[in-house]
Order: C-alpha cells, then sequence, then structure tokens
C-alpha cells in the first residue's frame, strides 16, 4: 500500500494562484495530478518522474509547474493565472510499473470568474 495525504486547494479568484502538495509513503518513481469536473472524466494535469521528466496536458502548459523532492517523497504543483475552467477536485496520483496506481483522497480547487 501506498498512502498519499494532499494538501492545498481552496478559492481563488481568477488569474490567482494556489499550490498543491502530496505526500507519498513510498520513494517517488512517477507522480502527479489528475483532475475530475462534475459530468466529465478524471484528466491527466501534469507528472514527474524521480529524475525530474515532467508531461503536462496542454491546457495548463506555461501556468502550472510541478516539481519533486525525493528526499521527502513530495511533489508540488505551482498553479499559476487560474482559470474558472481549472475548477476541479484534484487527485494525486503515485504510481510503478511494479506496484500500480495509488490515488489520494482528493481536493478541490474552485476558481471565480
Amino acid at each position: 500500500q501506498v498512502q498519499l495525504v494532499e494538501s492545498g486547494g481552496g478559492l481563488v479568484q481568477a488569474g490567482g494562484s494556489l499550490r498543491l502538495s502530496c505526500a507519498a509513503s513510498k520513494s517517488i518513481i512517477t507522480m502527479g495530478w489528475y483532475r475530475q469536473s462534475p459530468g466529465k472524466a478524471r484528466e491527466l494535469v501534469a507528472t514527474i518522474t524521480s529524475g525530474g521528466i515532467t508531461n503536462y496536458a496542454d491546457s495548463v502548459k506555461g501556468r502550472f509547474s510541478i516539481s519533486g523532492d525525493n528526499a521527502k517523497n513530495t511533489v508540488y504543483l505551482q498553479m499559476n493565472s487560474l482559470k474558472p475552467e481549472d475548477t476541479a477536485v484534484y487527485y494525486c496520483n503515485w504510481r510503478s510499473q511494479l506496484r500500480g496506481d495509488y490515488w489520494g483522497r482528493g481536493t478541490q480547487v474552485t476558481v471565480s470568474s
């Protein structure tokens, strides 16, 4: 089992910033953030590997930045220039080929216009 503890999120006005954190009970292999809005499928936001390779959804490129602290098994998602369409529940994900996928409980991000 891999436990994930998420923090951050909340309510912010459009154009504002938020930072999400996710601490894992196991070393980072690949971690990242996904989000889900009502009536929509869960979608990739950004991922990062232990080697620092990142991947972003086109919709967040240039606005969001993912980083990782391997010593703390923690990843961060800095979200800038937030838009109302970024409103969603954001889920932390931990992944390895050996152990599979683990998910956090989710944290709500609401961007008001």
